[in-house]
């Protein structure tokens, strides 16, 4: 039975180190450069947890400027079988309300500067190029237990859903948003691109909480999306995140992964296309 680590990658809000225990700061490097902030390793219920701000923990990073390659690669390389991220992000529907929480299935990906992938040339140890399959960007079987954690706790939430992710760092125009509407997304963040798919690429089992903290800019009977009212919302919001985190942790761990690992593990390896010798 392969051993569970799980990583934890706090938006905006929660990254409070609280949430584990036992813990200690840990400053590391990745081919890709230094990761957002220090890694907060420690426990929860026992289980192994790294915890890493992805804005870092003063919010200095706008989204453009995260370095996305850098925490995953971090993550991973601490051992990481699983990463569990939260996310703020606006409804893009009528049935999706500040303080939902949305365990998202799918995404559309509307950034524009991002490296997408470890396999652009840029490190020796990614060599090649990457043709990772995205049908099922995350993974089923660590969403399927936020679910139940998520109904146990008798929190608002919706099992799936498409996030739409733009560049930032400003909020949609009411055409865009309109826009996003039509193509059918269902919430809109700056953060799960390129994030997600370097996951994929890394061979982690990945799922996001992403928690609904307004209605973008379509919506004509409310306020338009700001910071103020962004920020707010999530706060209220992080408990329930945190309370979520702490009951699906042990649950993801009284699992047998073991084959689900090494399945993603051989997608994320046969995806890779070599040179020749």
């Amino acid at each position: 039975m392969s051993k569970v680590k799980v990583g934890i990658i706090g938006g905006s809000g929660l990254d409070n180190p609280d949430i584990l225990e036992n813990r200690q700061a840990k400053y590391v490097e990745t081919p890709f450069g230094k990761p957002s902030d220090c890694l907060v390793v420690g426990t929860i219920s026992g289980i192994e947890c790294v915890l890493l701000a992805r804005h870092g923990r003063q919010h200095t990073l706008m989204p453009s400027n995260v370095n996305y390659r850098a925490n995953v690669e971090a993550l991973k390389a601490e051992g990481c079988t699983h990463l569990v991220v939260t996310t703020a992000c606006g409804s893009l529907h009528e049935d999706m309300h500040p303080g939902d929480i949305v365990v998202i299935d799918q995404f559309i990906d509307r950034t524009q500067k991002r490296a997408l992938t470890f396999y652009d040339g840029s490190s020796s140890s990614h060599r090649g190029v990457c043709h990772i399959p995205m049908n099922e960007p995350f993974c089923s079987r660590t969403r399927q237990i936020l679910c139940g954690c998520l109904k146990d706790l008798g929190y608002s939430h919706h099992s799936k859903g498409t996030m739409v992710t733009i560049e930032g760092p400003r909020f949609s125009s009411k055409a865009e948003s309109k826009m996003f509407r039509l193509w059918e997304g269902h919430v809109i963040n700056m953060s799960t691109v390129p994030e997600v798919a370097l996951a994929k690429e890394a061979g982690l089992c990945y799922a996001s909480l992403a928690l609904v903290t307004d209605y973008d800019s379509w919506r004509e009977d409310t306020a338009a999306v700001n910071v103020e009212l962004a920020v707010k919302a999530f706060k209220e919001n992080a408990v329930k995140a945190v309370n979520t985190l702490k009951k699906a942790i042990p649950r993801i761990a009284e699992e047998d992964w073991t084959d689900t690992i090494a399945e993603y593990r051989d997608i994320a390896k046969r995806s890779v296309m070599l040179p020749p010798e």
